[in-house]
């Protein structure tokens, strides 16, 4: 398969929203991450994502829609739904509700509840309005790399296996959307995100923060949601996150540190690595947000040994940074 890159013009658009309608597979720009689109109605379609991505069948999908009405065709639409969606559609929230006999099982992993969000994003917003479906669509990389926030990315990983790739420059939040389960008495989440807990607690009144957020999940274990059980975000190389001050943080990473290595630190803390291999992750959650996925990508090109990391606040946007770093490093976290 030829794979070619796009400009994100009106006819680009309307071109791979017709690779869409006919079968085929097209990586677009969100606010989150690039995503990897095919028509979330027609089987043969959402089959070919999990084969371009070498995904495992049992992780579901998240169908993309541009309005609400459009999702109250795909599930249930509750109450409590309609009131997150006026709020945070188009955003980067994420809902799963019960489904309704239109989607296919193979998109939901046989799941009896769909994913439903409504991407921030004026170019994917128009390729599902120009597609004239709901486009099944994770994130654009091979399964368990890094997620991709530039078209560069998912070149990099998916080049022979998509027909087209929008270019949408450089993703705004960097990290995948919040997933709460809405079919709960009380929402639960289950993959954080830009829409912390705190916020839809303010909302909702209460919202609770799965147990599988910041630990693994058994290989025969239930997986609700995208991004909960198989390994995920991961560089090449082995990754450790150490908690702890500051200062102690730095003293084990010395200690520890050999040829070949390299640094995730926060920008508060680069002195106190003078000399060593390390890059930024900013000056704050929404920075490292941000920066991640780019800079473990960063580690994959440089052939880096190992990765040491300081960690964050497990709160607000902290919490959907942890998540992502804890299952790049497989869990491997040291406390001190």
């Amino acid at each position: 398969m030829l794979t070619q890159l796009l400009a994100c013009t009106d006819a680009n658009i309307k071109k791979a929203a017709n690779c869409i309608r006919n079968g085929g597979l097209v990586a677009f720009p969100t606010e989150t991450v690039y995503g990897l689109g095919a028509n979330g109605l027609d089987k043969t379609a959402v089959a070919s994502i999990f084969s371009a991505k070498q995904r495992p069948a049992d992780n579901p999908l998240i169908l993309h829609v541009s309005s609400i009405s459009q999702a109250e065709e795909l599930c249930d639409f509750t109450a409590n739904a309609k009131t997150l969606a006026k709020l945070y559609w188009p955003g980067p929230l994420t809902m799963l509700l019960n489904k309704k006999p239109i989607v296919p099982d193979i998109t939901t992993a046989k799941l009896s509840t769909v994913a439903v969000r409504m991407p921030r994003h004026p170019v994917a917003l128009k390729l599902i309005e120009y597609s004239a479906c709901p486009i099944a669509a994770p994130s654009a990389n091979r399964s368990g790399k890094p997620s991709p926030t530039t078209a560069k990315h998912v070149l990099d990983d998916l080049n022979g296996r998509v027909n087209y790739i929008l270019d949408g420059g450089s993703s705004e939040v960097g990290l995948e959307s919040t997933v709460i389960d809405m079919t709960l008495d009380v929402p639960c989440i289950y993959r954080p995100g830009a829409v912390t807990p705190e916020e839809i607690s303010m909302v909702l009144g209460e919202c609770e923060v799965s147990a599988g957020v910041m630990r693994d999940i058994p290989q025969n274990a239930h997986a609700p949601s995208p991004g909960m059980r198989h390994r995920h975000y991961a560089p090449k190389a082995p990754m450790c996150l150490i908690k702890g001050k500051p200062e102690a943080i730095a003293s084990y990473i010395r200690d520890n540190f050999q040829s070949g290595d390299c640094i995730l630190a926060m920008e508060e803390n680069l002195c106190l690595y003078e000399g060593l291999p390390i890059e930024s992750m900013g000056k704050n959650a929404q920075e490292a947000a941000h920066r991640l996925f780019y800079l473990l990508r960063q580690m994959d090109e440089r052939n880096v040994k190992r990765i040491f990391t300081e960690t964050l606040p497990e709160n607000g946007l902290g919490l959907a940074v942890m998540n992502r770093l804890a299952r790049a490093a497989s869990f491997h976290i040291v406390s001190l």
